[in-house]
């Protein structure tokens, strides 16, 4: 038997060994090769294809396709788009400072950015932009308004916007400048000795920002710390790196990188004094943490620096690299993986191995490994990071989500905030049962209709007896049940009663003071910062997860 196997294997192996010591030469043949048959290829279509073709647009599908065979982060930057990639890497443009989107057909201002033109010049949340220039710009996207209010810095511009309750537009002249979007979502105390900092981004200045607040929170008493990283997607390696450094002294390694090519592999350490090295800390993360917040949380959960809590983190472990091509376009291309401290690589899905439709799984728990934190806790790789402390979170109901996706939830706080222009004291926000009423009539006076995921279901079901010829006998059952969901259906404002006014109060408190009323009234009801106060307001307990009894 193992005379009739040897052979085969052999042949095998040679194979494989003849394809794993190619010469470079007959690899350079194979892609001159396949280069010249793409043009050629190119060529016979444009001159031969039945209709005419757009060189530009056929080239781009092309390279779109070829980098979908890769993974989501490989992506090819031509010269027009070269200023958006700036700015969503840099986080800086020209501007006037505010963040702009499609509300029920208005093009409306979501979010102006405090102490920036817009901010200073009486912008405020809900404000429809109808002019710009003088020009009319209703019905515009947002990409085509955007590129109108962007443009060099103490350059004029004249804004004509349209307020809830007011007669007549506004018309503001407002000089352009130089945006810096700040990193920090909010920061402050959910009690007089736990300090809170949210961070949503990782470009230029990050670790400065994080540093600042700390101190800044030391100072009024924060005597423990939470670093929320929830849906923080990530950003620029060394303000990762950066961050760590706060925390942890200085010479520690944070992550290396390992790719193909072996002179770019690197070692990132921390060089810098830190903050504080004994404070304790949680880190809040979620399934929308990733790349760069996943090294900060998972080197601090390696250097038993931190207690995680929330949910497991997305699981990006490549590494970009922007390299530059002709006609002034660029490459982002991932070039290597990513290691924290205790040598696990927190990658999810393996892009290499795709189905045979394409799809890509996540790597298997039984190809995971395990490693060590500093004091010996287990963690493991292949997949994001795990929590210490996973936290459920009820979903919102369909309804909710389909108000909030409506705009209705947003025209609503824009009407009530022009109605009540005081601010209230946000830490103790209610709106009122007539409010409530208000916010129903506005939906039924928008005609507001959505459906629920067992509506379709139904609707499906009865469509398959109709199509397999069973209906007739099950017309009677079928009609009960989808009576029965419309009947259940029509009190969804009552069930929902609560997360929907939980809504609509976070919403109207940032149209009051944006993030800083958001957090004033949600964080003292968010479950992941409610276990995290009581994790640190727990000496024995926070010890017991860090190993550190």
């Amino acid at each position: 038997m193992w005379r009739r196997t040897k052979w085969p294997l052999i042949l095998v192996l040679g194979v494989v060994l003849a394809f794993a010591f190619r010469k470079p030469a007959e690899k350079y043949f194979d892609i001159a090769k396949s280069l010249d048959i793409f043009a050629t290829l190119f060529k016979e279509i444009n001159a031969y294809y039945v209709d005419e073709v757009e060189p530009q647009k056929l080239i781009r599908k092309g390279i779109d396709g070829m980098l979908e065979s890769l993974d989501p982060y490989t992506d090819y930057i031509p010269e027009d788009e070269i200023e958006s990639f700036r700015i969503s890497t840099t986080g800086q443009y020209g501007g006037i400072g505010a963040l702009i989107g499609i509300i029920n057909k208005k093009t409306v201002v979501t979010f102006p950015y405090k102490d920036f033109p817009a901010y200073r010049s009486g912008i405020k949340v809900g404000d429809e932009i109808v002019a710009i220039d003088g020009k009319n710009v209703q019905g515009k996207s947002t990409t085509d308004v955007s590129a109108l209010l962007k443009g060099q810095p103490k350059t004029d511009i004249e804004v004509t916007i349209r307020r809830y309750g007011q007669k007549e537009d506004l018309v503001l002249k407002i000089k352009r400048e130089k945006i810096s979007i700040d990193n920090l979502a909010y920061y402050g105390l959910v009690e007089p000795t736990i300090g809170y900092i949210r961070l949503d981004d990782f470009t230029p200045g990050a670790s400065n920002e994080v540093s600042s607040a700390l101190i800044e929170l030391k100072q009024r008493g924060a005597q423990k710390i939470i670093l929320d990283l929830r849906e923080n997607p990530g950003g620029l390696l060394h303000e990762a790196v950066n961050v760590v450094n706060l925390f942890i002294p200085r010479g520690q390694e944070v992550v290396s990188t390992k790719g193909k090519v072996e002179e770019w592999n690197k070692s990132y350490t921390t060089l810098n004094s830190p903050v504080d090295t004994e404070i304790p800390m949680i880190i809040l993360v979620s399934e929308g943490s990733a790349s760069a917040s996943e090294i900060v949380a998972g080197s601090l959960q390696d250097y038993d620096r931190a207690v995680l809590i929330g949910k497991k983190t997305f699981g990006k472990g490549l590494v970009q690299t922007t390299r530059p091509l002709a006609y002034n376009s660029q490459l982002k291309v991932t070039t290597a993986k990513y290691y924290i401290p205790s040598g696990r690589c927190i990658q999810a899905l393996d892009y290499t191995h795709r189905k045979d439709d394409g799809t890509v799984e996540r790597i298997a728990d039984s190809l995971k490994s395990e490693f060590k934190t500093k004091r010996g806790r287990k963690v493991y790789d292949g997949g994001g990071l795990d929590p210490d402390i996973d936290v459920e979170y009820e979903p919102v109901g369909t309804i909710t989500s389909a108000l909030i996706s409506s705009g209705l939830v947003f025209e609503f706080a824009s009407r009530y905030c022009a109605e009540n222009p005081a601010t209230p004291d946000l830490k103790s926000f209610h709106i009122t049962d007539k409010d409530y009423e208000k916010f129903t009539h506005l939906i039924k006076e928008n005609k507001f209709t959505y459906s629920t995921p067992l509506e379709r279901n139904t609707k499906q079901l009865i469509e398959t007896a109709k199509k397999e010829k069973y209906y007739t006998e099950m017309e009677a059952q079928l009609n009960a049940l989808k009576n029965k969901i419309d009947a259940s259906k029509s009190t969804d404002m009552i069930r929902f009663r609560t997360e929907i006014i939980q809504v609509l109060e976070e919403q109207i408190a940032f149209h009051y003071t944006q993030n800083e009323g958001q957090a004033e009234v949600s964080l003292p009801r968010d479950r992941a910062v409610l276990e995290a106060r009581k994790i640190l307001n727990n000496d024995a307990a926070y010890k017991k997860i860090l190993f550190l009894n």
